[in-house]
């Protein structure tokens, strides 16, 4: 895939009138009464909405924007994007613009030697063909995990994001992600941070709309 191709790209977005919308909305509605009250008070959330500023066009882009994103927030990660980007003529690099940067330019930009190392690998993986769009949009969520964490660097939270990113896979969840638990503590009344496991536990009503469940919550993270 050339550059301009991968500029024409773009995650797929949750039809509001589809599986991804009324549908999903009314199961949460109906498996988990704090779930109702979020969605009541948002009957125009888009889950999709916070995408629209990132250049993030297909899935090697939505893994650099994952990768860069480890341990950091939103605003951060957009800003090393942005230097990314000027590197590469106003775009993400793809690829091979990726391997062909000197790693000192990728560090000048913001990034730690680790995830350095692992854009490098995963460049390789998707130059070299072992990865690609079409391929990972043919595997399973478990399968994509096992693919990806096969790459030093990228661990589950990276993978879990990517999937919802990149493939709009509507029953993902991210156990290990601190707004998220924030977030859960606030809303079901927790006096600590709940563990990944008990993250787990209180999503499983939220099946197959996971992914939707967890947005009306990350957005609710950023409310007073």
């Amino acid at each position: 895939m050339t550059p301009a191709d991968r500029g024409t790209r773009r995650p797929g977005g949750l039809d509001p009138s589809g599986a991804g919308g009324q549908q999903a909305r009314d199961h949460l509605r109906r498996a988990d009464p704090v779930l109702a009250r979020l969605i009541d008070a948002q009957p125009d959330f888009d889950p999709r909405a916070w995408l629209s500023g990132l250049p993030v066009h297909d899935a090697f882009s939505a893994l650099v924007f994952q990768v860069i994103g480890q341990q950091l927030s939103v605003q951060a990660t957009r800003r090393i994007l942005a230097r990314l980007a000027d590197l590469a003529g106003g775009r993400l690099p793809g690829p091979e613009e990726v391997l062909a940067l000197p790693p000192d330019q990728l560090r000048a930009a913001g990034l730690s030697g680790r995830k350095v190392a692992t854009l490098r690998s995963l460049a390789g993986q998707f130059a070299s063909g072992r990865l690609s769009d079409a391929d990972l949009a043919r595997l399973s969520d478990d399968e994509i995990e096992a693919r990806l964490t096969a790459i030093p660097g990228i661990g589950s939270w990276t993978v879990h994001g990517f999937l919802i990113i990149a493939l709009n896979r509507p029953d993902v969840v991210l156990p290990g992600d601190l707004a998220l638990r924030k977030a859960i503590q606030r809303w079901y009344g927790l006096g600590q941070l709940p563990s990944q496991q008990e993250v787990l536990r209180i999503a499983e009503p939220w099946r197959p709309y996971r992914s939707l469940a967890s947005a009306y919550l990350f957005q609710s993270a950023f409310q007073p």
